[in-house]
């Protein structure tokens, strides 16, 4: 185990094992309902987390479950359009959905460094919560996230299963989609950068210099993108956009105050914190 986790290249193929076994466990649990198809959906994506969460506590590391957020989406979208005659609406969400998730997922990858590290947070509310991390673990790190994504692809399922038409706003807000990938990209590579020459506390280049969090508004508007793709076609359905909305208040409930926590440990976090606007580049 330890020479696994020490390991990058047999990490990488563990994590894609344990990826292969959740898809079919969903697959398999899906195929076995008789519920709606939302429902039975949202089993089986359960089923397949709970997979994912086992192999977390065998190797000790939540981290295992960090690629779920951009595997999930594409996996769904691959399954419910295999065999259906896809229109033109449901092609263009399938791109914008399969470039975030291969930016998102590369961007993984690049920093994946074996499952002997484990994303801070995590170990931050392990040793906060003590005993009842395996709780914290199960419904904060696992399940919330899946559920989240899981309302957030809803509306492109949605979109496909009904043969939705485009129109002009559904292709202006695809763009958004498109746009809002591009620039989590962007925000990365100006990331990645910037930690390879730091200089400076915080990064102030780029999209940096405008928001303190490009990376998370990209995130933001790519959901309601999609959400709202959708909701021009069919109107009848604006109730898609809860994933957005679920969506947008976790990162304003959680990630964004954990990582402005850690970054307020910082010398020269005030100023930084005052001449870099949060996420909209919008002065007060």
């Amino acid at each position: 185990m330890k020479r696994i986790k020490e390991n990058r290249a047999l990490s990488f193929i563990v994590v894609t094992l344990v990826y292969i076994i959740a898809t079919v466990a969903g697959v398999v649990t899906y195929r076995a309902l008789s519920l709606d198809w939302w429902l039975s959906l949202l089993v089986a994506d359960v089923v397949a987390t709970v997979v994912t969460f086992v192999f977390s506590i065998i190797f000790g590391n939540a981290s295992v479950y960090d690629p779920y957020w951009s595997v999930q989406p594409p996996v769904i979208l691959v399954a419910f359009a295999v065999g259906r005659e896809l229109t033109l609406l449901g092609v263009m969400l399938m791109v914008a959905v399969f470039f975030w998730a291969i930016r998102l997922t590369a961007n993984w990858a690049y920093t994946f460094c074996g499952l002997n590290h484990q994303d801070w947070r995590y170990s931050m509310l392990c040793e906060k919560t003590g005993v009842f991390y395996p709780i914290i673990n199960f419904v904060g790190i696992h399940m919330v996230p899946t559920l989240v994504v899981y309302g957030c692809i809803l509306p492109a399922v949605y979109a496909i299963r009904e043969g939705l038409s485009a129109n002009i706003g559904s292709v202006l807000f695809v763009c958004m989609s498109l746009g809002a990938a591009a620039m989590q990209g962007v925000a990365d590579i100006q990331m990645h950068k910037y930690q390879k020459n730091r200089t400076t506390n915080f990064i102030r280049t780029g999209l940096w210099k405008y928001s303190r969090h490009p990376n998370y508004l990209g995130e933001i508007l790519m959901w309601w993108g999609v959400a709202l793709t959708v909701v021009c076609s069919a109107p009848r359905a604006f109730w898609l956009c809860a994933g957005a909305v679920a969506n947008t208040v976790l990162f304003f409930a959680v990630s964004i105050p954990m990582a402005e926590g850690r970054q307020s440990r910082k010398e020269g976090y005030s100023d930084y914190k005052k001449q870099t606007r949060m996420l909209l580049p919008i002065k007060k």
